[in-house]
């Protein structure tokens, strides 16, 4: 009951060694792949939720920005599966890491304004100027855009740390609370337990709709692009 709030956030070492890389790429390797000419269930059930979150997401994309299905797949299986894996007793969450998000939207971000700039420049040019903007308001919303713009990557990162962040420490002081009720009062450690099971249950969906809104927030910049 001592433990620091935020004990669960601090990068784990192992002998002295940051952790966190061994962390990042275990979730992979839950990913189960098939040697036979017929899947299983499981199998078929991952390929075909693969193909409906790529269909979902590649639908709005031409021909150049359908180039990176593979990567926005990959994307959104690697922050879910990490996300998840956050939820289990003990461990540690890497996108609760504001660095590692960042480390994500940036180059995502960048490679995808650069590909517009190197693409279509007089399209990626106008949006930092709406047509029938009055002179006089020409410096200040190009100012503003081009805020607008830079911030995107800082706005896609602090979103998901923001979010696994808050649904972390809700849980932990709920569950706190409940094992300091045990030795109190059964009934309303009951009540905080069912609470408890039911915020668990949320927080498994918001794991799995933060990978998806972060991907498709990439997905919509690189759109924007191409």
């Amino acid at each position: 009951m001592n433990e620091n709030l935020f004990a669960s956030f601090i990068a784990p070492t192992i002998l002295g060694l940051p952790a966190a890389v061994l962390i990042i790429l275990f979730p992979p390797l839950l990913i189960p792949t098939s040697k036979y000419l017929i899947n299983n269930r499981l199998i078929t059930t991952q390929q075909w939720l693969i193909k409906l979150t790529s269909k979902q997401m590649m639908t709005m994309h031409n021909t150049k920005g359908r180039t990176w299905s593979l990567m926005l797949v990959s994307l959104i299986i690697f922050i879910a599966t990490t996300n998840l894996l956050g939820l289990l007793p003990h461990s540690f969450t890497p996108t609760t890491q504001l660095s590692m998000n960042l480390a994500m939207a940036i180059p995502l971000w960048a490679s995808a304004v650069i590909m517009g700039f190197r693409s279509k420049i007089k399209n990626a040019l106008a949006h930092f100027l709406p047509q029938g903007t009055p002179t006089p308001l020409i410096p200040m919303l190009v100012i503003i855009e081009t805020i607008s713009l830079l911030i995107q990557p800082m706005a896609l990162a602090v979103r998901l740390t923001a979010n696994i962040t808050a649904g972390h420490l809700l849980m932990h002081l709920i569950g706190s609370a409940t094992l300091a009720m045990s030795t109190i009062n059964l009934p309303s450690t009951l009540i905080i337990f069912t609470i408890l099971i039911l915020l668990t249950i949320l927080e498994i969906a918001v794991a799995l709709i933060q990978a998806y809104v972060f991907t498709l927030l990439v997905s919509l910049y690189l759109h924007d692009n191409t």
